[in-house]
C-alpha cells in the first residue's frame, strides 16, 4: 500500500512558473515509477511526465522543454513547470506503481493523489 500527497498548485499568469511536489508514503522498499497526470474540465486525463526508480524520464509532447520532473530521495518527486500556458490549466495528479516499466500509460498506476489545481491566466 502507498499514499501520495501533492502540493504546490496555484494561479499564475501565462509565462509564469510553478513547482508541484508529490510525496509517496509507503512501508515497502520497492522502487516506484511515479508520474504526473492532468485533467482539464471537459477533457480526459492525460499523462504529463513520468520518472522511473532509475530516474529515466518521459514527457508528453506539449510539455517537452517547459516541464521537468525530478526525484529527490526515494519518495519525493517534483514537477517544475516553466513558461506556463493557459492550456496547462488543469487538476494535476501524482500517481505511482511498482510494476516493471514506467510510462505515461495511466492504467499502469495503482496509487493516486487527490490532485492539486493549476490555473494559468492569459
Amino acid at each position: 500500500q502507498a499514499q501520495l500527497a501533492e502540493s504546490g498548485g496555484g494561479s499564475v499568469q501565462a509565462g509564469g512558473t510553478l513547482r508541484l511536489s508529490c510525496e509517496l508514503s509507503t512501508h515497502t522498499s520497492s522502487g516506484y515509477c511515479m508520474g504526473w497526470f492532468r485533467q482539464a474540465p471537459g477533457k480526459e486525463r492525460e499523462g504529463v511526465a513520468s520518472i522511473d526508480h532509475d530516474s529515466t524520464v518521459s514527457y508528453e509532447e506539449s510539455v517537452k522543454g517547459r516541464f521537468a520532473i525530478r526525484k529527490e530521495a526515494k519518495n519525493i518527486v517534483y514537477l517544475q513547470m516553466n513558461s506556463l500556458k493557459p492550456e496547462d490549466t488543469a487538476m494535476y495528479y501524482c500517481a505511482a506503481h511498482a510494476h516493471w516499466g514506467c510510462s505515461l500509460g495511466q492504467d499502469q498506476y495503482d496509487y493516486w493523489g487527490q490532485g492539486t489545481q493549476v490555473t494559468v491566466s492569459s
